[in-house]
């Protein structure tokens, strides 16, 4: 095992890859010589040099039309765009082209792209790049999404999205770059949709994503020192959604409650809850509880982006106030 920092474990998964495939090249603003606005790949540009690290014009456009050509034409592009929030400018390409091109023409026509995206908030850039979007992403028919809360998940699921044979938008959490964590030596690939069960308790169930991860561990943590023990369910992947897990974590202690960073209204737990309620009704001792962010812009305000994004202390006093 190594000891790797998130961002690290980016770089560490492309180029295990881009090692093993010489059909895997890689796209964006500033991710050659400059390593990334977020230091994600630095030394891919060295190792693999100009031909497959590829910067490109400031136009996100621009570098997902580019990657999708590449991708149907027999190459495994991995594209980045800079903030997630800025998803917003080339959506039309992911969603209209990308997201279907494979549907369209009856399989003939694969696209096996992977959009890389700092996603999230909590790092002070206000209400333009600091947006958790992934539940924009899995209302989308045809692309798999995928967010990671640790390094060894950052390693193995973005190794496991570029062999993928469909297109995979991969949020990488700007506020857990330098969170460092045990990442395995060698070829490391997870399986996409599958959830990790961080930990296992008998009175109710967490579900997380991405940076609400190690919040909800620690709330577990606190929350063990009351006499209340918690299952946690890293959810990793929305598409595909591993709802077995889910499902029988949830039936095991008969509470749900969700952590999303995304705003409440239509956020990815609003759909599992929707899940939970329609297959395993009987067996909840009491409703679903979402612990979401509000539905507002994320503010630049130190207290204010605190204040609205879910903390350990909020979902530890939520779940002592329906616990009772």
């Amino acid at each position: 095992m190594a000891q790797l920092t998130y961002r690290e474990a980016v770089a560490e998964g492309i180029a295990q890859e881009m090692r093993r495939d010489n059909n895997v090249v890689f796209l964006g603003e500033d991710i050659a010589a400059a390593g990334g606005v977020f230091k994600a790949t630095v030394g891919l540009f060295e190792e693999f040099g100009e031909k497959r690290v590829i910067d490109t014009p400031i136009s996100e456009n621009a570098i997902l039309g580019a990657a999708m050509g590449a991708a149907m034409t027999g190459l495994k592009p991995i594209a980045e765009i800079m903030f997630s929030d800025f998803l917003a400018v080339c959506w039309d390409m992911v969603v209209n082209e990308i997201a279907k091109a494979r549907y369209m023409t009856n399989g003939q026509v694969k696209v096996p792209l992977v959009i890389r995206t700092a996603n999230g908030g909590g790092s002070r850039f206000g209400a333009q790049h600091s947006q958790s979007v992934e539940n924009w992403a899995m209302a989308v028919p045809g692309i798999k999404v995928v967010a990671p809360s640790n390094p060894s998940d950052v390693k193995g699921l973005l190794a496991a999205a570029i062999r993928d044979p469909d297109p995979v938008l991969f949020f990488e959490h700007k506020s857990l770059y330098a969170m460092k964590g045990e990442v395995p030596n060698g070829e490391h690939v997870l399986e996409l949709g599958k959830a990790s069960v961080l930990r296992q308790g008998d009175d109710a169930t967490i579900v997380a994503l991405a940076a609400m991860v190690p919040r909800a561990v620690k709330a577990a943590e606190i929350l063990a020192t009351k006499g209340i023990e918690v299952t946690v369910v890293d959810v990793r992947s929305l598409v595909p959604l591993d709802t077995q897990t889910i499902l029988a974590e949830t039936v095991k202690t008969g509470r749900l409650f969700t952590v999303e960073e995304n705003p409440r209204l239509c956020g990815w737990g609003s759909e599992i809850s929707s899940i939970v309620t329609e297959e395993c009704f009987y067996d909840l001792d009491a409703p679903v509880i979402r612990i979401t962010t509000p539905h507002v812009p994320l503010p630049s305000s130190d207290n204010l982006e605190d204040a609205t994004i879910p903390t350990v202390e909020r979902i530890v006093e939520t779940i002592l106030k329906n616990m009772g």
